[in-house]
């Protein structure tokens, strides 16, 4: 007969492996010392629950890893942990306005399958949704990992998402999927769990787990392309706001007789500051067939016009951004999206305005930098969620001696 200390003790015991679990799949790799960090329990123990884990086989040792930091006093790096592809993997799909991309990875954070198409994925929503699973599916064959090691599937879409519905939270933004339960469509799809996130939240997401923000507690990823969002990271974790809609810097209002918006606003950011605008000023002088592309490898060669439109867009995203530094006090922005290969001629200008007129306090404690991910933010971001949410929503398999 087992006494209820025991089992209360054995139940403690296999609290504290889901969080070592869990801190690893947070993390990718980790020394003992910093699970000890990570989780707040005693090295002792962690080292513990460590040997049990690995006598299991969900966690492996990896020995010399590129790029490790030194160990104490210049030493040999410590040996770090992973899990093992048998605790389980990871889907991400990120739907853009243009294009659907989707990645498998194992749990230590190694993408193990990615497929990418052009897609209108604000046309029709049950064609795109279509194309997305069929991606899943052949992604997850690619990978060669079973269904069942699937702990969960994040999903991107380019506009705000509300929480408590999982719905889109703007009805001008992808009509054609306004008032459909994404993630309860997609979860009867696939069978398996979802979770939905606004596409510069992923941003944010991939650049604190896996680019420019790494290590940062208070950052903002901004995602410039044909539309401009924010992704907030408050002390080290997403910051979603009441419902979901926080980080919509797009449409803080430049000029209220300004042009007017898709959201119905007048002199909205992305009116005068998004690709679209930029564009539009440009192709009565460069043609039609302008594309954002070819305006950064204009303006690299010297154009007067197209250095000028994409200084203007800077400054005005920087006005936009000084105001979000002021009220959130970031350490780090990290500007992506397709903007974001325009460089120092969008950057630059960005930081003169976020010097200007931010707060002195503020403008100094700040670093305004270009993300370093590209056009795979949003995917990585979307495994970034299962990576650093899953916890309780996605039950991992941890099974030492019988318990869970």
């Amino acid at each position: 007969m087992v006494s209820s200390t025991s089992g209360s003790l054995e139940g403690l015991r296999g609290h504290n492996r889901e969080r070592v679990v869990h801190a690893l799949s947070r993390s990718g790799l980790a020394s003992r010392a910093e699970l000890a960090r990570l989780t707040g329990l005693s090295r002792t123990t962690v080292s513990s629950l460590v040997a049990e884990l690995i006598g299991a086989g969900l966690v492996v040792e990896r020995e010399d890893v590129p790029g490790a930091a030194p160990g104490p006093g210049g030493g040999r790096p410590p040996v770090l942990l992973a899990l093992d592809r048998s605790a389980g993997s990871a889907v991400g799909v990120d739907f853009g306005h243009s294009h659907i991309r989707v990645a498998v990875a194992d749990l230590s954070h190694t993408v193990l399958a990615e497929e990418v198409i052009d897609f209108d994925v604000d046309g029709e929503s049950a064609a795109a949704l279509d194309r997305a699973c069929a991606l899943v599916e052949d992604a997850i064959e690619q990978a060669g990992v079973a269904r069942a090691a699937v702990v969960g599937v994040g999903v991107g879409l380019p506009g705000p998402i509300r929480l408590g519905s999982r719905m889109l939270g703007s009805p001008t933004i992808l009509p054609g999927w306004t008032g459909m339960r994404i993630a309860d469509v997609l979860e009867e799809r696939l069978g398996l769990k979802v979770m939905l996130e606004n596409d510069a939240n992923l941003g944010a997401l991939a650049e604190l787990s896996f680019g420019a923000a790494r290590g940062e507690r208070f950052a903002v990823y901004v995602r410039a392309y044909s539309g401009i969002g924010a992704g907030l990271i408050c002390d080290g974790r997403l910051y979603r706001g009441a419902d979901g809609t926080a980080g919509e810097l797009g449409h803080v209002i430049i000029d209220e007789s300004g042009p007017v918006c898709r959201c119905g606003n007048r002199g909205c950011l992305e009116t005068v500051a998004a690709e679209g605008a930029i564009l539009d000023l440009l192709r009565r002088t460069h043609g039609d067939d302008l594309t954002f592309p070819r305006v950064v490898e204009l303006a690299a060669g010297g154009d007067a016009a197209c250095r000028r439109v994409i200084a203007d867009a800077g400054h005005q995203i920087g006005v936009a951004v000084a105001n979000l530094c002021n009220i959130f006090n970031p350490s780090m922005v990290v500007v992506g999206g397709t903007l974001s290969g325009a460089g120092d001629l969008l950057l630059d200008p960005l930081r003169d305005a976020v010097s200007r007129y931010a707060i002195a306090s503020a403008a100094q404690d700040v670093s305004v930098v270009r993300g370093v991910l590209g056009e795979r933010a949003e995917v990585l971001g979307a495994l970034a969620l299962v990576f650093a949410e899953g916890e309780g929503a996605f039950p991992l398999r941890v099974a030492v001696g019988g318990a869970a």
